[in-house]
């Protein structure tokens, strides 16, 4: 099979599986005419800029910089909703103060007793494809996924919940980037609570679901919340999450050579050495540095199918084709390794797909195994069992053997809106601790000499 029919393919069973709920043939077309031509561009908007006299350190994380309400747009097409769009002071990858932008919408029901925050997969290296710029009308190729995420929003809004959606990777799109991803969903929960347009308060309560990319916005704001946010945590009910990156370094391995999830490792690559401030150049051969420029502000919708085969050692010169032998990509994804971070204090629902072949994912190295096509079932389920094992009681762990990282989530949705609506309800939550089965180990990784 040819790469174009490869990449063509994989992004058709992509498109496919998100627009299962496109609201109209009219949205559906005006995705697709998305995918050539940007609408309009938000490059340039001032809301997105912190401009004020005071400097941002002297804010506290949280804090309302700007406000804005619009109407929410779907595919570029304006509904009569409405969304009122934050710009806030949080903080990044190196602990550097930082704005980003979050969205609320409030409850149709006008209860602002309880919100969803809902972190997107939009997986991106540009800030044009986040959710925020995408609700606001604008229209990239990247943006289809938090336009098409709308079919996993509208149940939580018809269910009486107030939605708030951050741009969890920042304004530098720092992809793969957890702690970030962490600080920017639980300074959005901050930020919408001191908003006085959301409706929401200090007595709002919250519960935290996201997939695949937006599990690592969860699961690190889970993690990170007792200790950078003990107010946001006091808040939580639990969090609802599948398709979950855990040991960055086990991933990098099992997609290498797979046949469409391969391009992530350039994604991932950019992603770590722009949220670290690495120059990851000088390791890579010319192919390599051809790669990084073709994705350097691409989206997981450029990169799905788009390099089948490719590996690390293709991309890296001889003497650095082992990548534990660049030492500032080591301490980077030892810093973003969610097996070296704190145990959450709140109940957890965790899925996770094993079904990799399906996606063109052989890989199933020893001390990493099979996973869903991108994501490392054994890391998964190491992770629940860790936090059994260190106090947190209440984790509830699915693994779907047939299903693949695009299949998971048509079923883990439903059962995760219904897990956080018995949190919400005061259910006691339920525990698979006992029974899940042994993983891999999550030690960080070392560095080896150059070969």
């Amino acid at each position: 099979m040819s790469r174009t029919a490869v990449r063509l393919m994989c992004i058709a069973v992509a498109t496919a599986a998100a627009m299962t709920a496109a609201p109209s043939a009219t949205a559906t077309e005006s995705v697709v005419a998305a995918t050539t031509t940007a609408a309009t561009t938000t490059a340039s908007d001032p809301f997105y800029t912190y401009s004020g006299s005071e400097p941002l350190s002297s804010f506290a994380p949280g804090t309302v910089l700007k406000t804005r309400t619009l109407p929410y747009h779907l595919v570029g097409i304006p509904t009569p909703l409405r969304a009122i769009q934050l710009l806030y002071r949080s903080t990044d990858a190196q602990g550097r103060p930082a704005a980003n932008v979050t969205t609320v919408v409030r409850s149709l029901t006008g209860d602002g007793s309880k919100a969803v925050s809902y972190q997107s997969f939009y997986d991106s290296l540009n800030p044009e494809d986040g959710p925020s710029r995408a609700i606001a009308g604008n229209l990239t190729l990247g943006g289809v996924i938090p336009n098409a995420e709308a079919a996993f929003m509208a149940p939580l809004l018809a269910k009486g919940y107030s939605l708030v959606i951050p741009d969890t990777q920042g304004q530098r799109a720092a992809f793969a980037a957890g702690p970030e991803y962490g600080t920017n969903t639980l300074d959005s929960i901050r930020a919408a609570t001191r908003s006085a347009e959301t409706g929401l308060s200090d007595d709002t309560r919250f519960g935290l679901m996201g997939y695949s990319g937006g599990a690592i916005a969860t699961n690190w704001a889970a993690a990170m919340a007792p200790a950078y946010a003990p107010d946001v945590n006091r808040k939580l009910v639990g969090f609802a999450e599948g398709g979950l990156l855990v040991t960055p370094a086990h991933n990098l391995k099992y997609v290498d050579g797979s046949l469409s999830w391969s391009g992530v490792i350039p994604m991932a690559i950019i992603g770590v050495s722009r949220s670290f401030d690495i120059d990851v150049k000088p390791y890579l051969s010319s192919f390599g540095l051809k790669v990084y420029a073709e994705l350097e502000k691409g989206s997981i919708v450029d990169a799905l199918g788009r390099y089948p085969g490719l590996t690390w050692q293709k991309m890296a010169k001889p003497e650095y084709e082992n990548i534990n032998s660049v030492p500032e990509l080591v301490t980077a994804v030892n810093r973003i390794n969610l097996g070296s971070a704190a145990t959450p204090t709140i109940p957890g629902f965790i899925a996770q797909g094993d079904a990799g072949v399906l996606e063109g994912t052989f890989g199933n190295r020893p001390g990493i195994g099979t996973g869903d096509g991108v994501m490392v079932a054994g890391d998964v389920r190491a992770l629940a069992r860790q936090y059994c094992a260190t106090g947190n009681a209440a984790i509830t762990y699915r693994q779907y053997e047939l299903l693949s990282h695009i299949g998971v989530p048509l079923v883990w949705a439903p059962l995760a809106m219904d897990w956080l609506d018995a949190r919400f309800a005061g259910a006691a939550a339920p525990s698979d601790c006992g029974r899940i089965p042994a993983g891999n180990s999550l030690a960080p990784e070392v560095p080896t000499s150059l070969s």
